[in-house]
């Protein structure tokens, strides 16, 4: 009678129960001959060939495992601790990483596989740290020579390889225009009309501290339609934890808004805003209140830049744009790409308020930009209403 897999396989299990790892292993071997595409066998074979000590042999038998599913967890797993027995760090990093990155989450987990993802994240969270010592050393004289301006994308590149950065993309909820740069934060030399707009910064501080004094046309900027599942906007809908004072809202100005805010009006009207028709210009006074977050977020169109203009800033309040995370400094503008993950805090004990506003991308040409804007003029003209408003 010819020998089948099952049975052998079988027998084998029974061999290892007893104790006998190597005719455990013999059993093993021949199953898999006779059903090589079957990797839980390969994976029995590498079990009984570790128990047994012959570490050529579970490494091979392993190397087939993973040439039948790349994504195995089992052998994954049992690949990562070989390397790592032997003391192979850098094979046990891929390994242990490619662990990771396919077993579920770790709460989603019961022990032992828990603990075997816990160590996994342990092995990798350390050896990213000696591989970033190392490299910050190695690097130290050549990046004392280069201004930080200077080395800003190869700061970010270093941080991606050392595991020290995640690399963010663009997620536009509307146009997505191809080919621009994915930045976080765009260089303020783009930008030579910021210096005038800081320069009305008290000013305006001045108009936002009368604006807070009357409350009046303060709204919360989330406000989700009825009947929408909770989400992460929930706590703050129709909450004036955060709220809006808008001075330009989907292209239009408010105008008792500007004229109850001259000085704000007169420094919006010499910035060269974005301009789509029921889209941009939008601006506003941000007020969040003490204690507040806005969890992260990405916004509509990568045609556009944002602008803040910090106005009142406590000690606790932070913003973080992709990998790289700002204080605002009460008077100094910067301009960001929304369409990156961004957040924002206040911790402190009192109200943050930022101007912000909506720039043409600068890396839009002129003649983009009228074609962006041609584009929504015949989408909005065909009824189709591609974009919902941010």
């Amino acid at each position: 009678m010819s020998e089948s897999p099952q049975a052998l396989n079988a027998a084998g299990m029974q061999r290892l129960t007893a104790g006998d790892a190597a005719g455990a292993a013999a059993l093993f071997a021949r199953a898999a001959a006779l059903d090589p595409a079957a990797g839980v066998l390969w994976l029995n074979l590498a079990n009984a060939q570790r128990q047994s000590g012959d570490e050529a042999g579970e490494a091979a038998s392993l190397a087939r495992v993973l040439a039948i599913d790349a994504r195995d967890l089992t052998g994954l797993i049992r690949s990562a601790e070989l390397h790592e027995r032997h003391g192979d760090l850098a094979k046990a990093m891929i390994a242990w990483s490619g662990v990771l990155a396919v077993a579920p989450p770790i709460a989603e987990t019961t022990p032992p596989l828990s603990d075997v993802l816990t160590h996994a994240g342990a092995f990798v969270t350390t050896r990213n740290a000696d591989f970033a010592a190392t490299i910050d050393a190695a690097l130290a004289p050549a990046i004392a020579a280069v201004a930080p301006a200077a080395r800003r994308r190869f700061d970010a590149a270093v941080g991606v390889a050392t595991g020290r950065r995640q690399v963010f993309v663009n997620e536009c909820a509307g146009m997505h225009f191809p080919f621009l740069p994915a930045d976080e934060f765009f260089a303020r030399e783009q930008f030579p009309w910021m210096n005038a707009l800081e320069a009305h910064a008290p000013a305006i501080r001045t108009e936002v501290e009368a604006l807070l004094g009357r409350g009046d046309a303060i709204e919360p900027y989330v406000a989700m339609e009825p009947g929408a599942p909770p989400n992460k906007w929930t706590p703050l809908d129709r909450s004036l934890d955060w709220g809006c004072y808008y001075l330009w809202q989907y292209g239009r100005p408010i105008d008792a808004a500007l004229a109850a805010c001259p000085a704000t009006a007169a420094a919006l009207a010499e910035v060269p805003k974005a301009e789509l028709p029921g889209r941009a210009p939008t601006a506003f006074f941000s007020i969040l209140k003490p204690r507040t977050r806005i969890p992260p977020h990405t916004g509509v169109s990568n045609t556009r830049t944002i602008v803040h203009l910090p106005l009142i800033v406590p000690p606790g309040c932070g913003f973080r744009v992709g990998g790289e995370t700002r204080e605002w400094v009460e008077g100094q503008a910067f301009a960001f790409d929304d369409t990156i993950e961004h957040e924002a805090w206040n911790d402190s004990d009192e109200v943050r308020v930022v101007l912000i506003l909506d720039v043409w991308n600068p890396y839009l040409t002129a003649d983009e930009r009228a074609l962006v804007q041609e584009f929504y003029r015949a989408a909005d003209a065909s009824g189709h209403k591609p974009e919902v408003r941010d």
